[in-house]
């Protein structure tokens, strides 16, 4: 696996031996004695490509031993999970390994870096793993970034995607949508409506604009809709002090709502004793009466 440009100190550097062609320290282990690395970011492993892998290790054997470490008396994977996989399905009973003093979080970032250079790993996957370096390692984007080799803002861009509904992110993973589609969702902040989105974008097939402009729309009648319940929601509590002022005053009343801040009360009056009862009313609610004077 030749190293890619732009990952950071990439494998060569984190592990001096992994691509060298004359290994040293290589150990034949039992595959029985080794389980999986919890810190692998790759989720899922394509069954078919594996399957091919299989066959090529049946023919050639496994010519690049992976990198294990030793937790008690088995050996975890620091690198080549895919290999010990294949070398499953193959029938093999042992694989080559070179065994290493790393750290949890030394197993982390080999894992994360090994999987960046296959250039095939679950966005999702990636984004998770990131999050994991810096929740469980105290890692910030900046050191993440040195790490991997890519922009801080990638790295940014890249978590930012853990703000989709998971059903959209099961579907940018399985890649029914892709990071184009779900940056463009991430401008909704209703979960469902991110999922009827990216639904609506795989049943018609949708492209980036296409999408883009679907959210431009939507969030026009959004808002439409949002002033016509903000209106709807002023005209029912004005109608209840109506109601509440008609009951008190024991004549009609009529608010009219001018503007935010700005509207007329009008209060109707049957001849000179009406008038009278209901200035009686305002004296008896603490007003002066110089004020109707």
């Amino acid at each position: 696996m030749a190293s890619k440009k732009g990952l950071g100190r990439g494998l060569q550097a984190l592990i001096p031996e992994y691509q060298t062609e004359d290994l040293q320290g290589v150990e034949t282990i039992k595959i029985s004695d080794i389980q999986p690395n919890q810190y692998q970011p790759r989720k899922h492993f394509n069954e078919e490509t594996l399957k091919e892998l299989a066959d090529s290790i049946k023919e050639h054997g496994v010519i690049q031993p992976i990198i294990v470490r030793k937790i008690n008396s088995s050996y975890q994977i620091v690198a080549g999970e895919r290999r010990w996989r294949a070398a499953k399905i193959a029938g093999l009973s042992e694989i080559p390994a070179i065994i290493k003093d790393f750290d949890d979080r030394q197993v982390m970032e080999i894992a994360l870096i090994e999987n960046l250079q296959r250039e095939d790993l679950d966005p999702i996957d990636e984004a998770k793993a990131y999050k994991s370096l810096m929740e469980q390692f105290n890692l910030t984007q900046e050191e993440i970034s040195k790490r991997v080799g890519k922009s801080r803002s990638a790295i940014a861009n890249s978590i930012r995607l853990l703000n989709l509904d998971e059903r959209v992110q099961n579907m940018l993973s399985k890649g029914d949508i892709t990071i184009g589609h779900a940056k463009v969702i991430l401008s909704l902040t209703n979960k469902n409506l991110q999922y009827e989105v990216a639904n609506k974008i795989v049943l018609e097939g949708l492209n980036v604009r296409d999408t883009e402009k679907l959210i431009k729309n939507l969030s026009e009648t959004n808002r439409k809709v949002s002033k016509r319940n903000e209106r709807k929601s002023t005209n029912v509590h004005l109608k209840e002090i109506e109601e509440n002022l008609c009951s008190l005053l024991g004549t009609k009343v009529k608010i009219s709502h001018k503007s935010k801040n700005k509207g007329i009360i009008q209060i109707e009056y049957y001849g000179e004793e009406d008038l009278t009862r209901i200035l009686e009313i305002f004296y008896g609610n603490g007003m002066e009466k110089k004020a109707f004077v």
